[in-house]
């Protein structure tokens, strides 16, 4: 038996550590029950809108607590950012981003945060794919190598309409304007439905669009897709060829989205978030969902994420410099 002195430290170290235990569970316990704040960079309706929106319930359920989202549209994402940067690194509150994460720094001449390290990326879910499309009643191409020739034949006198300047839906056309050595004038909307409306109105000519935007589109035959502008084909339209297949291997762009946090979120909270959204994109429900939505979802790790956020920005900024890139 231990004598009397020393069983009552044990019981009094003892007492203290079950103390410690509890104290960490209920804090544990606590803000796994408190809401999640997510910041949506993109308009309610949009793309990414919807698709977060869709996992909502799986995300609340895998992460055990009520989720909230806030859309913050405005400057290519800045807005939000702008907010999400603000927030406690705490775990409550965390940001759905795009490319135009990644592409603001070479089109903005001074943004209020730096993008990487002002932020903690938890992951890059997927991406929507793009299309390169034409209006068919102003170009007769059919391939990507017939629509180079097309354009090489009148130089500057063709067109291609944007979502507006600095816009990941821009920079995909000039992705492949440079691709393929053309000249070919841009014109930026305010926004996706304003763009495609024209080109379906046939006053612009091409340009890149989201494949769940001009699927409809392309079956009606009002508008001809050219070839996906991903490494990949999409089930919605199986025989469009990529332009990479047709001769264009550096056309290499879709939407990608991912979450992050703000700086300074610590490993365990960026893993519980990780793992949290990885279950919740791999539900039945939102599987199903995103691939409605012609989503394609492969989650990165945050070690992958970090890289990818600092590869798309190095790789964006030499396209914009291509590109003369220049604001409205």
């Amino acid at each position: 038996m231990l004598p009397r002195s020393l069983a009552r430290v044990r019981r009094v170290a003892v007492g203290a550590l079950a103390a410690s235990l509890l104290t960490t569970s209920l804090t544990a316990f606590a803000q796994n029950t408190s809401p999640l704040r997510v910041i949506v960079a993109n308009s309610a309706g949009s793309g990414i809108d919807i698709a977060v929106r869709a996992v909502v319930p799986s995300l609340a359920k895998s992460l055990g607590r009520p989720v909230v989202i806030e859309n913050l549209p405005g400057a290519g994402g800045i807005t939000a950012t702008s907010a999400l940067i603000k927030s406690a690194p705490d775990g409550n509150t965390i940001a759905l981003v795009s490319n135009n994460h990644a592409v603001n720094p070479s089109v903005y001449k001074k943004l209020p945060y730096d993008s990487l390290a002002d932020i903690t990326p938890i992951t890059v879910v997927g991406d929507t794919p793009f299309v390169l499309a034409v209006n068919p009643t102003k170009i007769s191409a059919k391939t990507a190598k017939e629509l180079q020739s097309v354009l090489k034949t009148k130089p500057g006198t063709y067109n291609y309409g944007s979502s507006g300047n600095g816009t990941i839906i821009h920079l995909a056309a000039a992705m492949f304007a440079d691709a393929a050595e053309v000249d070919i004038k841009h014109i930026p909307y305010k926004g996706m439905n304003a763009m495609v409306a024209d080109l379906v109105g046939g006053q612009t000519d091409l340009a890149a669009v989201a494949v769940p935007v001009a699927a409809p589109f392309v079956r009606a035959g009002t508008l001809r897709a050219i070839g996906v502008m991903g490494k990949h084909r999409v089930p919605s339209l199986p025989d469009v060829p990529t332009i990479a297949e047709q001769g264009f291997p550096d056309v290499d762009v879709a939407g990608w989205f991912a979450f992050i946090g703000p700086a300074k979120l610590s490993a365990a909270e960026v893993k519980r978030l990780h793992d949290g959204i990885v279950a919740a994109f791999n539900a039945p429900d939102s599987r199903d969902a995103m691939s409605k939505q012609e989503n394609v979802i492969h989650p990165m790790s945050p070690e992958a994420s970090t890289k990818f956020f600092r590869a798309e920005q190095e790789r964006y900024a030499r396209l914009v410099k291509k590109a003369d890139v220049k604001l409205d």
